[in-house]
């Protein structure tokens, strides 16, 4: 098994034991580890055989023997003994937005519902309601939960297919002959889901490429096998298919196999209206059926008297068109970001302290960094009353000292928007403050007047500085908050307040959709990790991508301004 598969078998034991009703610390010392495998830079094979499983974080004596013996035969007695105990196919009830384990629990013991079909069938004939503390309401929310995981796709996070993409390329490009391979599709248009990894490699002998892929060492299965195309799965499930082209033909072929449907489109249109048929293969010239070969993808937009189009803008959204008229964006970089505005320490529910985030800033070279723990009344996450925000101040005025010049740090707050549209903490300490992130958090479901109305509560208050994932989706998890958009960003136009792009892979919250709109209205952004860890201020890559889709550039984020110009917004506000 690779990281990602023992993670989700230790994450299933965790939710298994948590409908069981065991006690709550060996759930959480399952979820621990699990979470520190997803996290591991190396692979946990290699980790075992260094004799090193307990210092994984999270991992001790128990749960290490688990991991052994799962390496060590491929099976775990005990996940057998508890899936006989513990139906596993309760654990897809768990995906049903609302639904708990506590609950999930009740409806498997009085009603023996066990499957997705089975809950459905038995919410359609009210038999929910029957049960101590299930009323109409919550019955009419599980069938509307249900409703919403069908419109679920097998698409795999970018923040899961990418590493995987880009392992595979490191690999091909090391291979006699090789020279050069490129990701092509959702992959490389960086979409926020994936569906198959599209691969193309540059050589003479597709057959010895061709050989090295299939036996790559992540690859469970041969679906395909060809003279310049071969199919595999890999061992997280995720399906992969390599072309391999002569290197006269490598760039047509990449620019062919990044393009939207759409974008292809209107480019063979384009080159039609010049005389050309474009096609995978080659660029043909009508008048004489000349095929022109190109090695690189630019130089068929140059032929086509185009400037290179970026493939994240390769949608159909206006890009062959702006290319045309000189308009194209010149997109944001990662290396544009100088500051983190969205971080969470051990105050809250991160895992490292303030002094060691701050480290991990100045390693990523940041100007400032802005710890914004969550407020009181977002208890899952521990958030801080007004008291406990005191005593954090001064442990960060403390590390301040300690830092000196090295990087600016930022007293803050993620302030919970309540379900009554106030605000978590009154606005006398919220102006003490040098930053702060409102966010949604809870009553997601609620009527889309009621929800947008809150959200603009807190867009219009001076002291609310950014609005935090401001949907609150999770993509392929949990359907975005019904707001009224128009409402939102127009309210954020009118009061200058900056809306995040937050760059985890599973929030990837505003979308790329409603960030053009929101830079075409002069709204500010803020591209933000959400980072609980070091290791998650580096999902900033997948932010990055993600405004690039949308147009962005770096005078539109403002975390990619100067300090100085940074903190004199801030300042100014409120």
């Amino acid at each position: 098994m690779n990281n990602k598969q023992l993670a989700d078998l230790l994450e299933n034991i965790a939710h298994l034991l948590e409908i069981k009703g065991e006690v709550i610390y060996k759930v959480l010392a399952y979820r621990k580890a699990a979470e520190s495998l997803r996290e591991l830079g190396q692979e946990v094979e290699t980790i075992y055989q260094d004799g090193s499983l307990k210092e994984i974080p999270g991992v001790g004596e128990a749960i290490s023997e688990k991991i052994k013996e799962i390496l060590e035969t491929g099976d775990l007695k005990y996940y057998q003994t508890l899936t006989a105990e513990v139906p596993p196919t309760l654990i897809d009830l768990l995906e049903v937005p609302g639904l708990g384990p506590k609950r999930v629990a009740l409806f498997w013991r009085e009603l023996g519902v066990t499957t997705l079909e089975e809950l459905k069938t038995a919410a359609q004939a009210e038999q929910l309601q029957s049960l101590e503390g299930i009323g109409p309401k919550t019955e009419t929310n599980v069938l509307r939960g249900l409703e919403s995981l069908q419109h679920r796709t097998d698409r795999t996070l970018l923040g899961d297919a990418f590493p995987l993409a880009q392992r595979l390329l490191s690999f091909l490009r090391e291979q006699p002959g090789v020279e050069d391979a490129q990701t092509g599709g959702s992959v490389r248009r960086m979409r926020e889901t994936v569906g198959d990894l599209d691969i193309l490699a540059s050589a003479g002998d597709s057959q010895k490429v061709i050989e090295a892929f299939v036996k790559y060492p992540e690859v469970a299965e041969i679906v395909s096998r060809g003279e310049i195309k071969a199919s595999v799965v890999f061992s997280s499930g995720i399906r992969a298919q390599l072309w391999v082209h002569p290197p006269e033909h490598f760039g047509t072929a990449l620019q062919y196999a990044t393009g939207a449907k759409d974008h292809n489109v209107r480019l063979r249109k384009e080159a039609q209206e010049q005389g050309y048929s474009l096609s995978e293969h080659a660029l043909v010239r009508e008048s004489d059926q000349e095929e022109l070969h190109f090695s690189r993808e630019e130089e068929v937009y140059q032929t086509l008297g185009l400037p290179w189009i970026p493939p994240e803008l390769r949608e159909d959204r206006g890009e062959i068109q702006a290319a045309r008229e000189g308009r194209l964006p010149d997109l944001i970089n990662r290396e544009d970001i100088l500051c983190e505005l969205h971080s969470h320490t051990t105050w809250s529910d991160g895992k490292f302290s303030i002094r060691e985030m701050a480290e991990a800033g100045v390693e990523r070279g940041y100007q400032i960094l802005a710890v914004t723990d969550h407020s009181r009344s977002l208890g899952i996450a521990g958030g801080l009353s007004s008291a406990e925000l005191e005593k954090q101040l001064e442990e960060l005025q403390a590390v301040r000292e300690e830092m000196g010049d090295r990087i600016h740090l930022l007293s803050g707050i993620e302030l919970e928007i309540l379900a009554d549209g106030s605000l978590d903490f009154p606005d006398q300490i919220l102006a003490g403050l040098d930053l702060v992130i409102a966010s949604l958090h809870t009553s997601m479901r609620q009527p889309r007047e009621k929800v947008t109305r809150r959200l603009l509560n807190a867009i219009q208050n001076p002291h609310v500085d950014i609005i935090a994932h401001p949907t609150n989706r999770l993509i392929g998890k949990r359907e975005p908050a019904d707001l009224d958009m128009d409402a939102v960003l127009q309210a954020a136009a009118e009061h200058g307040t900056a809306l995040e792009i937050n760059s985890n892979p599973r929030r990837l919250d505003l979308s790329d959709v409603y960030a053009r709109r929101a830079v075409e209205m002069g709204i500010p952004l803020t591209i933000n990790t959400d980072a609980h860890s070091p290791l998650e201020m580096d999902y900033i890559f997948y932010g990055v991508a993600a405004a690039r889709r949308a147009w962005v550039e770096a005078g539109d984020v403002i975390n990619c301004w100067e300090k100085d110009r940074l903190l004199s917004w801030l300042k100014n506000r409120g």
